[in-house]
């Protein structure tokens, strides 16, 4: 299946990754980034969330339209294994927090945390997880633009930037814009200050463009984490424009 790797990726390479466990919290972003780790490679994919999948998902996310009304997890899973039969998929429909996490967070190399900024899950997971001294990975949509914050033990941590109350969203989005250089990033300026004048409350805008982005980034980072290459920790941060 992975013949075309071949050059990008040795075989030692792609044995590695083939046995890292990826953890992935969130089936929304996360089942795009799923897709794309499997067809790198990675075969060992757990994937939580308890949404349905809704039609105004459709715009960015790993889904179809007769997926509407199914659970995430399910739809992904059933995607995944018809990608690679042999590959093992896990999934988990419940909504994580601090009375389950050890129950599900479990038997990992690496986490990606995708969960929305509508609770303090986000924070609660990533500490979970540094606790076990596991590598997390935070991607973010960015509409024409993907970022993905990754933390350790060593690195400064999600809290660090938002603080833990709400906002987190365009606290992120400022941290990025204050620490990005030598790229055009005037519209995404501009989309931050629309969002903010927006007067209901709704989750940031998205496009399937950052998502794609965002997937192959965290693909990229997880198979540098399980090859042994350097990767970047916080402050430092992975963006890519297309803006």
């Amino acid at each position: 299946m992975y013949s075309k790797n071949r050059i990008y990726i040795n075989d030692a390479n792609q044995q590695k990754i083939k046995k890292c466990r990826l953890l992935i919290a969130g089936a929304g972003l996360g089942s795009v980034i799923s897709e794309c780790a499997l067809r790198l490679g990675f075969e060992h994919i757990t994937i939580i969330d308890y949404d349905l999948v809704e039609l105004s998902n459709l715009n960015r996310q790993n889904y179809v339209q007769h997926d509407v009304g199914k659970l995430k997890v399910e739809a992904i899973a059933k995607r995944l294994k018809s990608i690679n039969p042999d590959a093992t998929i896990n999934y988990h429909s419940v909504c994580l927090g601090k009375s389950n996490l050890d129950q599900y967070v479990t038997d990992f190399d690496v986490a990606i945390n995708t969960i929305d900024f509508t609770s303090d899950a986000p924070f609660l997971f990533d500490e979970f997880c540094l606790n076990q001294e596991k590598l997390v990975l935070h991607p973010f949509n960015l509409g024409w633009a993907g970022c993905v914050f990754t933390i350790d033990n060593s690195s400064k941590n999600l809290a660090d930037i938002t603080g833990i109350s709400g906002g987190a969203e365009k606290a992120i989005v400022r941290f990025i814009l204050s620490n990005t250089k030598n790229q055009n990033t005037e519209w995404l300026y501009q989309a931050l200050n629309e969002f903010e004048q927006e007067t209901a409350v709704s989750s940031p805008p998205q496009l399937a463009v950052a998502s794609w982005i965002t997937a192959g980034i965290c693909t990229r980072i997880a198979f540098d984490y399980a090859v042994g290459n350097k990767i970047l920790t916080l402050p430092e941060f992975y963006f890519l424009s297309l803006g």
